[in-house]
């Protein structure tokens, strides 16, 4: 037991300054950055609204543990949870940014293929879930 809480806080040690970073950045974001801008862009379309959270999470990079995070803020914005899931699920599973590396290691070919397939799939998962949703 004591074992696992030390290596708990390790892990949570590690993990503070991405959060901390995070969270300063939304804070940056929610100040510099109007919510008259946020209605402008997503206009509760369920094709755009999902288009352009996959695009946004796909050049930027990532990963869950802040995901939630911002998620969160991002809904607090007004934008709507259609666009915030697409958002989401691209920005962990799309990697633009990431994507130089990945082609050098695994391949051009496969990289641009992985990268093209969670793009969509980012649009589509974002789809049902609000659809799934609106059914219960």
């Amino acid at each position: 037991m004591k074992k696992a809480i030390i290596k708990a806080g390790k892990g949570l040690w590690k993990a503070f300054p991405m959060i901390f970073g995070t969270i300063l950045l939304i804070s940056l974001i929610s100040i510099l950055i109007p919510k008259s801008f946020y209605t402008t862009v997503f206009t509760k379309n369920i094709f755009s609204d999902s288009i352009i959270g996959s695009l946004v999470g796909s050049i930027s990079a990532g990963n869950p543990i802040t995901s939630y995070i911002f998620g969160g803020e991002l809904l607090t914005q007004g934008i709507s949870l259609l666009a915030v899931t697409a958002f989401l699920v691209a920005w962990v599973t799309v990697g633009l940014i990431q994507l130089p590396a990945e082609s050098t290691i695994l391949g051009k070919k496969f990289a641009l293929l992985r990268n093209i397939t969670a793009f969509i799939l980012a649009i589509v998962v974002a789809i049902i879930t609000i659809l799934i949703l609106e059914i219960f």
